[in-house]
């Protein structure tokens, strides 16, 4: 079938959300020949993208605007008739479908990309009920679900939330952008000595991040130990409160535009999420052949083989998070190994090994090879 005509809503909840982890696919469907139509809350700055449906949807499921919100997007449905509907993020995938539903499917195809659902087994049982109904509602319009960790898979498949299933490592980390830097350099530029240990988190302060959890763990660890927490978000001011109990342990190193620096200063990753779909962050610092310290949740024990590439620790146990960076701060050989363990382990994340296997599954929805399409 020519792809010329055929025309793509690409959908998540945020500009910088499509902007960071979508922008070679949507360049490559525009290449093909594809139109592309982006939806979210701001226009991202990507190549190829033909229009832009502002959708600002509000973080709360239940808020009555997002189903306004709803309503709107699924008169453009109605208008346009997409061929393919890419979906990414939770609440986006949700209401974009659900517009779906209301214009009525015909001929649509449906990608519904799960970045991590945002519950698990541990999750209260009311709002787990609640994250799941959402999803099985949308299930009947949902030809392909594409998962990227090993929880998210087992319980699409279980609760057949999809058409069809495929896994993927992820969407692919350009890591060649990486390249190049320098760690004397990389610590000069950031104020960090070289007889500092410097623990690194890069994350939207939130309380599913739980850097507050971070900062209760530094308190415990030896002199000379150093938290550098990057990011912005509405947790931060609280994080900064909470870091005066335990002056010059914290460094706040505001939002990152270049980690290439930060990960080149650092000797440990440190994350303390409540749960992930796949961690760039993690992804990132494995590259950059550090050793990881993280919550023992889904995403990040995908990446993560405790004892080989770094360390588990359960969720929220401050006392264990400080426990195995001591062990990591005192083991410079155990870091090395750690490292390198990480370093060959993330080859299988980088971009060209991934986007290959994505353009194949866009192609089949498509029905044409998109890769022999380029110009």
């Amino acid at each position: 079938m020519d792809t010329e005509a055929k025309k793509i809503l690409y959908a998540a909840s945020t500009a910088g959300h499509l902007e960071n982890f979508h922008a070679p696919y949507i360049n490559l469907l525009a290449r093909a020949g594809c139109r592309v139509t982006t939806c979210c809350r701001g226009r991202p700055e990507t190549e190829g993208a033909a229009e832009h449906i502002e959708f600002p949807l509000e973080k709360k499921l239940a808020s009555p605007r997002n189903f306004v919100l709803a309503a709107r997007l699924a008169r453009s449905i109605r208008e346009n008739r997409y061929d393919l509907i890419s979906v990414h993020t939770s609440l986006a995938a949700f209401f974009v479908r659900l517009a779906l539903m209301m214009a009525g499917k015909r001929d649509t195809r449906v990608i519904n990309t799960v970045h991590g659902y945002l519950f698990d087994g541990d999750t209260p049982a009311p709002k787990r009920r609640m994250m799941l109904a959402a999803e099985k509602i949308t299930a009947p319009v949902t030809d392909r679900i594409i998962t990227m960790n090993a929880w998210d898979d087992g319980l699409a498949r279980r609760e057949k939330l999809g058409g069809r299933i495929s896994f993927t490592d992820g969407m692919g980390v350009d890591f060649k952008r990486f390249d190049g830097a320098d760690r004397a350099e990389a610590r000069r530029a950031l104020g960090f000595s070289e007889g500092q240990f410097v623990i690194l988190c890069a994350a939207e302060f939130s309380s599913r991040k739980n850097q507050s959890m971070l900062i209760r763990a530094a308190a415990e660890l030896p002199e000379g130990a150093v938290l550098a927490l990057a990011g912005t978000g509405d947790e931060l001011e609280r994080c900064r409160e909470l870091a005066r109990s335990v002056p010059g342990r914290v460094r706040f190193l505001g939002y990152v535009n270049d980690m290439r620096m930060a990960w080149a200063a650092a000797d440990v990753c440190v994350s303390a999420s409540r749960y992930e779909g796949l961690p760039y962050n993690v992804m990132e610092a494995m590259y950059f052949a550090l050793p990881s310290v993280v919550s023992d949740v889904k995403g990040n024990n995908d990446l993560i083989k405790d004892g080989e590439s770094g360390y588990l620790y359960p969720y929220d146990d401050a006392s264990a998070c400080a426990e195995k960076l001591r062990a990591l701060m005192g083991d410079a050989e155990k870091r090395r190994s750690m490292g390198a363990k990480a370093k060959e382990a993330c080859r299988r994340y980088a971009l060209e090994n991934v986007m290959p296997k994505m353009a194949g599954v866009l192609g089949e929805e498509l029905g044409t090879d998109l890769l022999e399409r380029q110009p």
